[in-house]
């Protein structure tokens, strides 16, 4: 079966833009509820990591960081914005977390942050970050869902633009999907966000 590149082809045109776009206040309530997991001993593997904005956030907290994406353009400027931030210590590499090259059980947390939604086959991410994981590993997957009241116009200028997502949960049932590959939810909130609001989801393997 041909694979969908439709997302990919949408971020690699926005990749040079991508990080002027983002809202910080977002990202750094994110990156609150990562921080007590994080520490000198962790290995951290981050998926979908865009231009960085969590990994220059959060990667000197850990032993180790590797920051990856499926597009190649993200990566570059991640790469290049680690140049100018403390980049230090983050190895970035070219990664489709549909079917990854790292080791089993070789990282203490995933991250994946709004991405998971717009994969045409997220189960096979999911299966990759449990295999990845070691046992009582975290996952950290904040990811947009459609709540009631979200802005419905943003969403539609974004799928004017090229970008398509392919599933639409609630918090519940993205927490009930999480469950149901191996994961026991350990905190779950709603954070403001636009077009969507976010989803802090954690979750531990079991």
């Amino acid at each position: 079966m041909k694979k969908d590149n439709t997302n990919k082809k949408f971020w690699q045109r926005v990749a040079k833009i991508y990080n002027r776009t983002r809202d910080d206040a977002v990202y750094d309530t994110i990156c609150e509820s990562l921080s007590p997991y994080i520490n000198i001993d962790k290995k951290v593997l981050e998926l979908a990591c865009g231009t960085g904005q969590i990994t220059f956030r959060m990667a000197q907290k850990a032993a180790f960081w590797e920051a990856t994406d499926y597009s190649e353009n993200m990566v570059e400027q991640a790469r290049k914005r680690s140049l100018a931030e403390d980049g230090a210590g983050v190895e970035f590499s070219v990664q489709d977390a549909t079917n990854l090259t790292c080791e089993e059980e070789s990282f203490d947390i995933v991250v994946i942050a709004n991405a998971l939604h717009i994969m045409p086959a997220p189960a096979l991410a999911m299966q990759e970050i449990k295999r990845v994981l070691r046992k009582d590993g975290i996952l950290f997957a904040p990811t947009f869902v459609y709540e009631k009241g979200y802005t419905k116009w943003g969403m539609w200028l974004m799928e004017r633009v090229g970008f398509k997502t392919y599933h639409k949960w609630t918090k519940d049932t993205f927490a009930e999907y999480v469950r149901g590959h191996g994961f026991e939810i350990v905190k779950l909130e709603l954070v403001e966000g636009k077009p969507l609001p976010e989803c802090v989801l954690i979750g531990r393997k079991i």
